[in-house]
């Protein structure tokens, strides 16, 4: 009775994770959860009020079904002023979310078979999401001591025939590596050998970067913006998850595409959502760098702390709010109780059973010597949770 197109996909791991800590904390277990891709922080209330304001001015209806003219054009207001990205409000759809911007892009550009190329580890979604639209996710293995950032040779030796797409995540979830300028010249070079390869640039966490400024493909190699489709939104910078509002800017045909699709699935996104975009776009980013700011500070703390585990090594993130820490060195351990730590899934498991620490696995993203932990929390908490995790890993016995 189900279609095979949804028996062939995974459901989410961190959704899964983030469940059953939720139903153990409810059972009256002390969970301490560094499970979650949100920001912890308030939404801003300048974005507040605006958004109190249109329900009070009957902002109520659908609006165009691409998204208010007055939000595109800040958009293209701020492509051009931070991103130095010239877009007119034709090549730019607003949508339910980064996420759905994504997964409409994949099902405007893909047809079944055509292959794209996802750097690994990546977020959970990527490749589920091109199954969906009949494609084929092409997993490239990245390496621990690049910082898990694809190079120009890996990228050049995985491309075939039916490759379609390659998707970069920048800052990525779920490493918190940040592609350099360098970095990102060196991919657009192998690029330009192959003009119907398209990119997918998910700079969701753009914000969020802690050293220099953030930079994009499409910022290094302008003359590949015609088969760039930009994705980004508002949920992780201005700490909007729950208001479910993001944007694709790329190529006419491309958003003409997604727009046909979203008239048919959604229709255009919240009309109070939007004008809080507004806000968020003309306003003020100091809400922002007090945001970074923590964080940054978090992260100090987080990976100086993971790395004086013994047998756990973690580079320094330079965005986004993860960790993703090497923890090769337990797999293949056994816990207090006789059950052997295979791999990742088994070991974040046992944190949170035993430990009552929630993490999410490295084998979700396609890493399994890796587990995510997200330092969207408090520094209370992330003590906490340095505290259980060393105790927890020091339970178990190495074989």
């Amino acid at each position: 009775m189900i279609a095979q197109r949804v028996q062939a996909i995974a459901p989410s791991e961190t959704l899964k994770i983030s469940g059953r800590a939720k139903e153990l904390q409810r059972e009256g277990k002390s969970i301490i959860s560094l499970s979650a891709g949100e920001p912890d922080f308030k939404t801003p209330d300048n974005i507040c009020e605006a958004a109190i304001q249109a329900i009070r001015d009957g902002h109520h209806g659908y609006t165009v079904n691409t998204g208010n003219p007055e939000l595109r054009e800040a958009v293209c207001e701020k492509l051009k002023k931070e991103n130095n990205l010239d877009y007119t409000a034709d090549q730019v759809i607003l949508s339910n979310g980064a996420k759905q911007s994504i997964g409409f892009s994949l099902f405007a550009t893909l047809n079944p078979g055509d292959e794209v190329l996802i750097p690994a580890p990546y977020w959970v979604s990527y490749p589920e999401m091109v199954k969906l639209a009949e494609g084929k996710p092409v997993v490239v293995q990245t390496a621990f001591e690049n910082d898990y950032k694809l190079t120009a040779d890996q990228l050049r030796d995985a491309i075939t025939g039916k490759t379609k797409m390659l998707i970069l995540c920048s800052p990525s979830n779920p490493t918190g590596s940040c592609y350099s300028a360098d970095e990102l010249k060196a991919l657009a070079e192998v690029l330009r050998d192959y003009p119907d390869i398209m990119v997918l640039s998910d700079e969701i966490y753009e914000y969020i970067v802690f050293e220099g400024d953030h930079v994009g493909i499409a910022q290094v190699a302008p003359d590949l913006k015609d088969r760039i489709l930009l994705i980004n939104g508002f949920s992780k910078g201005f700490a909007m998850t729950g208001w479910r509002l993001g944007y694709l800017a790329g190529p006419t045909d491309v958003v003409k595409a997604v727009a046909k699709i979203q008239s048919q699935e959604t229709s255009g996104p919240s009309s109070i959502s939007q004008k809080a975009g507004e806000a968020a776009y003309l306003g003020s980013r100091d809400s922002v760098r007090e945001m970074v700011k923590a964080f940054r500070e978090r992260r100090d703390y987080l990976v100086d702390a993971l790395n004086n585990i013994e047998g756990v090594r973690c580079f320094n993130p330079g965005g986004a709010f993860y960790a993703f820490p090497d923890i090769s060195s337990y797999l293949n351990s056994v816990t207090p109780s006789g059950n052997k730590i295979t791999n990742s899934t088994d070991l974040c498991l046992f944190l949170l059973e035993e430990r009552g620490l929630a993490t999410v696995p490295g084998d979700a993203f396609g890493e399994p010597r890796g587990i995510r932990l997200s330092y969207a929390a408090s520094m209370d908490h992330l003590k906490e949770a340095i505290k259980r995790l060393r105790e927890g890993l020091e339970a178990l016995k190495k074989s």
